[in-house]
C-alpha cells in the first residue's frame, strides 16, 4: 500500500518505489530506499512528514503515493 494509507507513528519497511527514474531518484535522494524503515509523523492537508534514517523530510501527497510499504 502506499504510505498515504499507512498509519501515523507506525514503523513501515519500503517494499518498492513507483514512478519515472526522475522521480525514484529524488526520493532516494531523500533517503527512502527499498528495505528502510520510515515512519509517518504527521499528515496535514496534501503533505505528509516522515521519518527516514534520524532526519524528518516533507513530501507531498503526490511523491508518497510512489512509495509502497
Amino acid at each position: 500500500m502506499p504510505i498515504t494509507f499507512a498509519d501515523v507513528n507506525t514503523e513501515y519497511e519500503v517494499k518498492r518505489i513507483k514512478g519515472t527514474s526522475k522521480a525514484k531518484q529524488h526520493l532516494e535522494d531523500l533517503g527512502f530506499h527499498v528495505g528502510s524503515m520510515i515512519t509517518i509523523t504527521s499528515k496535514s492537508g496534501e503533505d505528509l512528514i516522515v521519518k527516514v534514517k534520524d532526519s524528518r523530510v516533507a513530501i507531498s501527497r503526490e511523491m508518497a503515493n510512489k512509495i509502497m510499504v
